[in-house]
């Protein structure tokens, strides 16, 4: 086993950003912890209130916050997740991290723990962080600030053997003992007899030197993530910028995916609520949606969006604090590594990146996509659904489900002229029949009606028009900035005899429709009625 123990000296100062400096924390009118600038004045932890006030008068003190500390140190545990499952907390301000099952995966102890410490400072916290092979053995090293990574156990004698007493935290009673016998550090209480250490000290510091060597097991209960996730964080000032709000609300993704890596989940929706400053009257939160196209607990992804929505989000008043909450977390494994090397991004990835950026820019309604419904006429064939992606089933570097070819494709097809021809003077392309064009000048036969009825759908448009535009007709051609060359067709769609008498239907339609290429080579979608003929869409 591997422990990376993170301990926390100032978290009970770190709990209070507002606090504006020179700081300090008291408990029982007496200085707790202190920063950088009351220190240099002198100020010391264990003075009283009073005598520190006379060092320094402008001094800033809170009362200690135990429920701050705690929520900190959950919150900091959740982070934690992203590097791994095996966290214990050891109130009031130690993280221990079980960290030899994720060397590999973060490419060594050395880039791991270099990770790990930026991380946390990133989250506002400073640490005094240590590896090594024992929980206790690292606690130890993180409270004397010796950072040095200690990846074997035979180094552990050696390493903490040049430890002052001070790091064992004990009762001063027992430690006015050890100073008797001569003992200043813990290699010389190492030299004493364990037995005899057992018999003057209690057996509670000779157990804890054995768990500490590794001779003992020290198992450690592990922390239990909570089953929500819902994250506040108080600003150090308020904030009257929604993109001054980024870096705070990055700590709050980090900490979410950690949460979520450890349940091996994603999310599709995640809000934040931005506290006000309340002035003369209560104001309400604003609230803040991010939407996913996709299950998703990347933090680069999350920001991405996030960086979107705030450069168009106007605050009504100052920020002073933030919450991101989850409500429903969906499944989402973890991905298997290549054999060969990272690969690039998938389509579906890079769809659902797109995606997302088009409706942090528009709007979450402004964007959809189009899903098919069992229904003959064009304009009641599909309808507008949130927009997903779905991995395509079979091949995984498949563009997606079989479709009408590019004009491009087309175009090559009938030059090397590999179009596949039928009995009935069709032509089959992707698995829908189309009558052959014919030389100028002859007619092809009509169908029959059993022939009419086994045909397959022809092609459809990507853009569809909202209503179908009316082209003139010379010489029996239809017209759209010069004669159309007709390609394929026709296609008989005759239906929606029920709803002709409601307002606002398609209703009752006789329609027979082409494929026609334009003089300047665009495909169109164009159809022939009782009224004449029709342009009702455009292929990409």
């Amino acid at each position: 086993m591997l422990w990376l123990v993170l301990s926390l000296p100032r978290l009970p100062l770190e709990v209070f950003p507002c606090l504006p400096p020179p700081a300090a924390i008291i408990h029982r009118e007496r200085i707790v912890v202190i920063d950088d600038v009351a220190a240099s004045a002198g100020v010391l932890p264990g003075l009283r209130l009073a005598e520190a006030w006379g060092f320094l008068p402008g001094l800033s003190v809170r009362e200690r916050d135990l429920a701050r500390e705690q929520a900190a140190l959950i919150r900091l545990a959740c982070w934690a997740g992203n590097f791994t499952s095996e966290v214990s907390l050891l109130p009031p301000r130690t993280l221990l991290l079980e960290v030899a099952g994720s060397l590999r995966l973060f490419g060594g102890a050395a880039a791991l723990f270099e990770r790990v410490v930026a991380g946390c400072s990133e989250q506002g916290f400073a640490p005094q962080a240590a590896l090594a092979p024992t929980p206790l053995a690292g606690q130890w090293l993180a409270s004397a600030g010796d950072d040095r990574a200690c990846l074997d156990t035979a180094e552990l004698p050696h390493r903490l053997g040049k430890l002052p007493l001070a790091v064992l935290e004990l009762p001063a009673r027992k430690h006015a003992r050890l100073v008797g016998f001569g003992v200043r550090s813990i290699a010389d209480m190492l030299r004493l007899p364990r037995a005899g250490l057992a018999r003057r000290l209690g057996a509670d510091l000779a157990d804890d030197l054995a768990r500490a060597l590794g001779d003992l097991p020290d198992p450690r209960p592990r922390f239990v993530f909570p089953e929500r996730f819902a994250e506040r964080l108080e600003l150090p000032m308020p904030v009257d910028s929604a993109m001054a709000l980024f870096f705070a609300m990055r700590r709050l993704v980090a900490t979410l995916c950690g949460w979520l890596a450890v349940r091996a989940a994603g999310i599709r929706e995640c809000v934040f609520e931005l506290a006000h400053e309340c002035g003369r009257g209560p104001r309400s939160a604003t609230m803040l949606v991010l939407a996913f196209s996709s299950v998703t607990r990347s933090a680069e992804r999350i920001a991405r969006v996030l960086d979107e929505r705030l450069q168009r989000l106007e605050l009504p008043t100052t920020v002073l604090a933030i919450t991101l909450q989850v409500e429903a977390p969906a499944a989402l494994p973890g991905h298997a590594k290549s054999l060969f090397g990272a690969r690039g991004k998938s389509a579906g990835d890079s769809l659902a990146v797109l995606i997302e950026g088009l409706q942090a820019r528009l709007g979450k309604d402004s964007v959809h996509a189009l899903s098919a419904v069992a229904e003959h006429r064009p304009e009641n064939a599909s309808r507008r659904v949130a927009p997903t992606v779905m991995p395509f089933a079979g091949n995984p570097d498949s563009a997606g489900p079989e479709r009408f070819p590019s004009r491009r494709t087309v175009a090559r097809m009938r030059e090397r002229k590999t179009f596949g021809q039928d009995s009935g003077q069709n032509v089959r392309v992707v698995g829908a029949v189309f009558p052959l064009q014919l030389p100028a000048g002859r007619e092809s036969p009509p169908p029959s009606a059993p022939d009419v009825a086994k045909a397959a759908p022809g092609p459809r448009p990507l853009w569809l028009l909202a209503k179908p535009q009316a082209l003139d007709e010379a010489a029996g051609r239809p017209q759209y900035g010069g004669p159309l060359r007709l390609l394929c067709g026709p296609e008989r769609i005759e239906s929606g005899w029920w709803d002709a008498a409601e307002p606002d239907a398609v209703g009752d339609v006789r329609r027979d429709y082409f494929v026609a290429i334009s003089t300047s080579e665009e495909w169109l979608w164009i159809f022939r009625s009782p009224a004449g003929w029709f342009l009702h869409g455009l292929f990409a």
